[in-house]
């Protein structure tokens, strides 16, 4: 069984690149945000994230297909960067969050998110904001199934 827990999480500044597209597109975007954040002499405040601003899974397999899938790449940061055309920098909300670590290829994490959807519905709990992907290692450093993702759900 896949564990899921409840946590407060704090706001964090975050720099961000936001397009559409395939999912496929994350592994190009996040190279493209961290080469710019280091261009800036940005101190990275945490693991890379990607903001899941589809409200289900139905949705976000039919976006992918389409290929308008609303992409959003995340890096928290320290202090606050120039932004350019394609980077922002914003305040990533906190608060209460439902959390599921998913090991293995990214491409297998759908029984993470089937667990969690089933058990926001078990317990009356509806998502308050978008659910956000937190890569917890890096998949050219460790073999696929022991890549790292923790899901976080914001809840209310």
């Amino acid at each position: 069984m896949i564990e899921i827990s409840v946590v407060d999480e704090k706001p964090q500044l975050v720099a961000s690149m936001r397009r559409k597209g395939h999912y496929k597109e994350i592994a190009v975007m996040l190279p493209t945000l961290f080469q710019y954040i280091v261009s800036q002499a940005a101190m990275i405040a945490g693991p890379p994230l990607y903001i899941w601003h589809e409200g289900s899974i139905e949705e976000a397999q039919q976006a992918d297909k389409a290929g308008n899938a609303d992409i959003e790449v995340c890096v928290p940061i320290a202090a606050k960067i120039p932004e350019s055309d394609e980077i922002k920098c914003y305040i990533l909300a906190g608060g209460k969050n439902a959390q599921i670590v998913h090991k293995g290829p990214y491409e297998a994490c759908m029984p993470a998110y089937e667990r969690l959807f089933a058990w926001l519905k078990e317990n009356n709990l509806k998502l308050t904001g978008p659910i956000r992907e937190s890569y917890l290692n890096d998949p050219r450093e460790v073999a696929p199934e022991d890549i790292l993702t923790l899901i976080h759900a914001p809840i209310g």
